[in-house]
């Protein structure tokens, strides 16, 4: 699956948003029936994930962002299964 999801474009499901959220002092992925707290890194990928770019050209965009950063597109492909697993986005 993992090979096949690179062209895939992930795009958050409806009812879900994220916002940056104060109180909290990180981003958050906000949906009808309550709210997740992001770390720091699922923060940085959902800000990338904009229903038009690939994860390929996801993990393009953060490895030159966050440079040297080892196994970087092991974790973006890990986070977009967990995400996917749990209906917090959608992959077409």
């Amino acid at each position: 699956m993992t090979g096949a999801m690179l062209q895939q474009v992930p795009k958050l499901r409806r009812g879900f948003r994220m916002q940056w959220e104060p109180v909290q002092n990180c981003h958050v992925l906000l949906y009808p029936e309550g709210m997740i707290k992001l770390n720091d890194s699922a923060g940085e990928i959902l800000k990338q994930v904009d229903g038009q770019s690939n994860v390929a050209q996801i993990i393009a965009s953060l490895s030159a962002r966050f440079p040297g950063v080892p196994g970087i597109d092991e974790d973006i492909l890990a986070f977009m299964e967990v995400a996917s697993a749990q209906f917090w986005i959608e992959l077409q």
